[in-house]
């Protein structure tokens, strides 16, 4: 029987587990630039058979909180550069993030102050993180959007292949894996809620699916399916996220990702950092017919899952066949140890709350250790 603490297979690495770190947004990159304090941080958990890197930009445009890192310059890219050595130094294996926030964003992070970018031009019911000179911070409302005109899109394309060439060929990442989920802007573009189109990214789920799938076909295209990861969150109202009926929607979206020979598909069960069960449309969603869908469309990448997991839960996951690897967010953030920490069957360190965004050391990458 199939255990959390076996090796796996992702795309062209061999994993010494299935604990993955899920991406977490810390707000500890000034300037959009990681530190050595990232390094650290990255590296204390090593331990991870797959570390996921937060979400990092691949433009100004695509920024949408402050002190979140990016892909799109030199200082960048080379803070990265140290991580990923640092990382891979300890054993560890790197996917980073990519992230384009589109309406999730506020005037004052985008380029001369102009409004951010959806598919349509409809404010979302979200809040954004807007930080200070001396890094003080808070949550404030996102601006209001406008629509992207058809003929910007092949743009934003190329500015995800030239991030990839940067992360993988310069940054040194294993892989990305690319953040179509919780209401950012390729999702966005797959959820009727906030797509309003109707030119041919618009209105059917076939038109709708259009810009994520070609957004991941030139990734694909540019570092290969073995290198590709995708995270997805059928049901999550993040970032007021929403569509009627999401069960057709994500299983056509996988049997199409099935095409591509991806390293991997994240899943998100329920809704983002809640509740599991949560549902939108009418009935249940049904996770085992999704990756039905996508396994019988000849998928053969690595299943994540990710939301609300315990050991016991992850452990049930993998040894039944709903998982091949489990994502943990805020057990991996109090417990930079933590495959240990499950291995031996220690107690987990409390998370600090108010330590999440923004700040320096204190609840970043002070937390205790075992021994």
């Amino acid at each position: 029987m199939t255990n959390l603490f076996d090796p796996v297979t992702v795309g062209d690495l061999t994993l010494p587990n299935r604990i993955a770190l899920a991406p977490l947004t810390r707000n500890r990159s000034p300037g959009a630039v990681p530190t050595e304090l990232t390094a650290l941080y990255y590296t204390q958990r090593a331990e991870a058979g797959l570390l996921i890197t937060e979400a990092t930009a691949i433009t100004h445009q695509g920024q949408g909180y402050s002190d979140v890192p990016g892909l799109y310059s030199p200082e960048q890219l080379a803070g990265w550069r140290k991580v990923t050595d640092s990382v891979h130094a300890a054993g560890g294996h790197i996917y980073v993030q990519l992230w384009h926030v589109g309406r999730i964003s506020h005037n004052s992070l985008q380029p001369e102050g102009k409004a951010p970018v959806a598919p349509s031009a409809i404010a979302a019911k979200a809040k954004t993180y807007l930080a200070d000179a001396d890094g003080k911070g808070g949550f404030v409302d996102t601006s209001t959007p406008r629509a992207l005109e058809a003929s910007e899109l092949p743009g934003i394309i190329e500015d995800f292949r030239k991030a990839v060439s940067g992360a993988v060929d310069t940054a040194g990442f294993d892989g990305v894996e690319v953040h179509s989920a919780n209401g950012y802007l390729l999702d966005q573009f797959l959820r009727s809620g906030s797509n309003h189109r109707t030119d041919e990214y618009g209105g059917s789920i076939e038109n709708r699916l259009r810009f994520p799938l070609a957004v991941t076909r030139a990734i694909v295209e540019t570092i290969g399916g073995n290198r590709t990861g995708i995270r997805i969150s059928p049901v999550t109202p993040a970032n007021d996220a929403s569509d009627p009926d999401p069960q057709p929607l994500f299983e056509a979206y996988v049997r199409e990702l099935a095409k591509l020979d991806l390293a991997y598909v994240h899943v998100i069960e329920g809704a983002t950092g809640g509740d599991r069960d949560y549902r939108q449309g009418s009935e249940p969603f049904d996770y085992a017919a999704l990756k039905a869908a996508y396994r019988d469309a000849g998928g053969k990448g690595a299943w994540i899952l990710n939301n609300g997991y315990t050991l016991e839960l992850a452990q049930a996951a993998v040894e039944e066949g709903r998982a091949d690897l489990v994502a943990f967010g805020k057990p991996f953030i109090a417990n930079p140890d933590l495959v240990r920490r499950f291995r031996e069957g220690a107690p987990l360190n409390e998370i600090i709350p108010d330590t999440l965004y923004g700040g320096g050391e204190h609840g970043y990458t002070d937390y205790p250790t075992l021994g």
